[in-house]
């Protein structure tokens, strides 16, 4: 059996292994790494035989570094990362080139029902009745979204929202909030199953998740980076950021906001730290605008959204897809009995 693992901003680890009672039996380990001494790769490879074929990467990283002396050099790779490569040969693990991906083009719904599919489509991938899929969002209404542990009083001047007809809602990602009026963020959801970032720790899976995005921003002129925990940057600060949802052994839901063209003083008004969001951006004077994504590129929303997709699709297996009824359906009850109701949207008052 054969796996393979490209470290993030390191190297390739290729691993070829045998089995037999439920314990790997032979492991051979290759890849374009730097490894000093050279006897230490007898010395990974022999640690891991007669480990179980259930065990976590985690766990196979650390027999590796317990049998691995003091002086050892490992470059480009590390013990951990031998686990993955291990565990994506028995098949606990997968690769983005294992899945092909449905892609779901921006279809202009209520910010609500936006909320309700990400928890739709990350059930249907943990149960397998969906494949890993990827979607843009578009949107009919203002509204402020607040991460699942936010406090609404904290987040949002609910009287200034009102004012503006800005409707709140809680998702059931983490993060911060996200300030949406129609067109003014570039916002995404992918949603993947589990074996996609086994072995990868939470914050580590973010920028992993993320790697394509890196390479569309490039492909539209703008160089960006990752800074951890869940932010993409630029040279002119700070772009956008992410946030993950996970159901153990079942799926990840790992969504981005970009922001295209935002008004800081509505945002301000409405988001109680909507002045110190912005400080990173350079905003400090009345009628200014948050506008990295349209500045940066000259681009049309639109126009980065199509190069967005057809990165994505260059750069990996894709097919064309929609929301079924039944979907539909399922957020739309959503939205009735959780999402618009006052005991979720202020379950952190």
């Amino acid at each position: 059996m054969h796996g393979e693992y490209k470290v993030l901003g390191g190297k390739l680890v290729v691993v070829d292994v045998e089995t037999a009672d439920d314990r790997l039996t032979k492991v051979s380990l290759s890849g374009d790494f730097f490894l000093e001494p050279d006897d230490a790769l007898e010395m990974i490879t022999g640690a891991v035989i007669g480990a179980p074929v259930t065990a976590t990467s985690a766990a196979l990283g650390e027999r590796i570094a317990d049998a691995l002396p003091e002086g050892v050099s490992m470059i480009g790779f590390n013990p951990e990362s031998v686990g993955v490569a291990i565990r994506r040969a028995l098949g606990h693990a997968t690769s983005w080139h294992d899945h092909i991906f449905d892609v779901i083009e921006p279809t202009v719904l209520s910010p609500a029902m936006h909320v309700a599919l990400d928890e739709v489509i990350m059930r249907e991938v943990a149960a397998g009745t969906r494949p890993p899929t990827l979607r843009f969002w578009d949107w009919d209404s203002p509204l402020v979204v607040i991460g699942s542990f936010q406090s609404v009083r904290n987040e949002v001047d609910e009287e200034a929202a009102q004012r503006h007809g800005i409707g709140v809602v809680r998702r059931i990602s983490g993060g911060g909030a996200m300030f949406m009026e129609p067109g003014n963020c570039i916002t995404y959801s992918l949603v993947v199953p589990t074996s996609l970032v086994d072995g990868l720790s939470f914050e580590r899976s973010y920028e992993f998740l993320d790697q394509w995005v890196m390479g569309a921003l490039a492909d539209v002129g703008i160089t960006a980076r990752y800074v951890p925990i869940n932010d993409i940057v630029s040279d002119q600060g700070k772009i956008g950021g992410a946030a993950q949802k996970r159901i153990v052994a079942g799926a990840v839901l790992h969504h981005v906001t970009m922001s295209y063209d935002i008004d800081a003083d509505k945002m301000t008004e409405v988001l109680r730290i909507g002045r110190e969001k912005i400080s990173d951006k350079g905003i400090t004077s009345s009628g200014k605008r948050v506008d990295p994504m349209r500045s940066q590129t000259g681009m049309t929303r639109a126009d980065i959204i199509d190069a967005f997709l057809a990165h994505f699709r260059t750069r990996y297996e894709t097919r064309e897809a929609g929301y079924s009824e039944a979907e539909m359906s399922a957020a739309r009850e959503l939205v009735d009995e959780k999402f618009s109701t006052p005991e979720w949207t202020y379950r952190v008052p």
